[in-house]
């Protein structure tokens, strides 16, 4: 994987990690379903409107579309609103990464080498740190509706890789127009009409909702998404996935700093674990060929002085 596609993967983790912030600030003013269905419905109406659809498979365009967009975020609005803390929930979600590289390896037989198992190791040993010195600060329910949501992620992982979009913004956008009416359905049924019309009084919580709102949609699905999807187009599945194991070391310093959410001894290490994991299991070495194999160049044989200059005959 190049630097530069390296660069792009943890751009895309930093995007992530302060969308957590953007999701926290909407949840205040608007119940989970109905946040998501208006996050992907604002994507989703232009995008039928002027994108034309991307020249892929559509069960990859469906898997995509329900397993990013519809189930990742689901279980995920679901379990912040549901008492999970918004740091601990960047963190949970990047279970997604060994869901993918599981999937990728079980279902779709991709190779999975001696280094990224390491590096994944490591990385999952930090989030396990991480998580061990969170426990106490969320209750086992909402933890596993998160743990659910980053199953959703992984099936995306696999499904836009599988794709291979020959544009990858268009296969974002066009994953939108999946979720907006299963959250709407399921907003209507659960939340009820009087919650959903009582989300849109204006109110000292509407103008942080709506700019988180506008975040993690030109941001976090916009921005973010089409970067990630463009990685995943290009590399393994397994290769690019673990990047996301980034993404709770930003959402649990910016918890930090923004929410008063605390960062222990035992957090800082889980980071760092997580950090080092990432960057060895993404790092590949170049191919050396040992130098007594080298082959040295083969020197043309010299022509004879008396025909060097004669025509060939044949």
């Amino acid at each position: 994987m190049p630097i530069s596609h390296r660069l792009l993967a943890v751009s895309v983790a930093v995007m992530w990690g302060l969308n957590f912030i953007a999701i926290h600030a909407s949840l205040e003013q608007f119940p989970p379903f109905l946040l998501a269905a208006l996050r992907f419905a604002v994507i989703a109406v232009p995008t039928i409107l002027l994108v034309p659809r991307p020249r892929v498979p559509v069960r990859w365009l469906l898997g995509y579309g329900i397993g990013f967009g519809t189930l990742q975020f689901l279980f995920l609005y679901w379990g912040m609103a549901a008492g999970m803390p918004t740091g601990l929930a960047s963190l949970v979600l990047q279970s997604s990464a060994p869901f993918t590289v599981l999937l990728g390896a079980t279902v779709f037989r991709e190779r999975v080498s001696a280094r990224q198992v390491v590096g994944l190791s490591v990385a999952t040993l930090g989030l396990a740190v991480v998580g061990w010195s969170q426990a106490q600060a969320a209750a086992f329910g909402p933890f596993l509706l998160v743990l659910a949501g980053g199953f959703g992620w992984a099936i995306g992982n696999v499904s836009s890789a599988r794709a291979k979009a020959p544009n990858p913004l268009h296969l974002t956008l066009w994953m939108s127009v999946v979720p907006p009416i299963p959250m709407l359905a399921l907003s209507l049924v659960i939340e009820g009409p009087d919650a959903i019309a009582g989300s849109f009084v204006p109110g000292p919580a509407m103008g942080p909702a709506l700019l988180g709102l506008a975040y993690t949609v030109l941001i976090g699905t916009l921005a973010g998404s089409g970067v990630w999807t463009w990685l995943m187009a290009r590399h393994p599945a397994g290769v690019v996935a673990p990047f996301s194991m980034l993404v709770p070391v930003v959402g649990l310093s910016t918890s930090a700093v923004l929410l008063g959410e605390q960062i222990g001894v035992w957090t800082a290490t889980g980071a760092a674990l997580v950090i080092a994991g990432v960057l060895w299991g993404a790092r590949r070495k170049a191919p050396r060929t040992p130098e007594h194999l080298t082959p040295s160049p083969t020197p043309t044989p010299a022509l004879p002085r008396s025909t060097a200059g004669a025509p060939r005959t044949g």
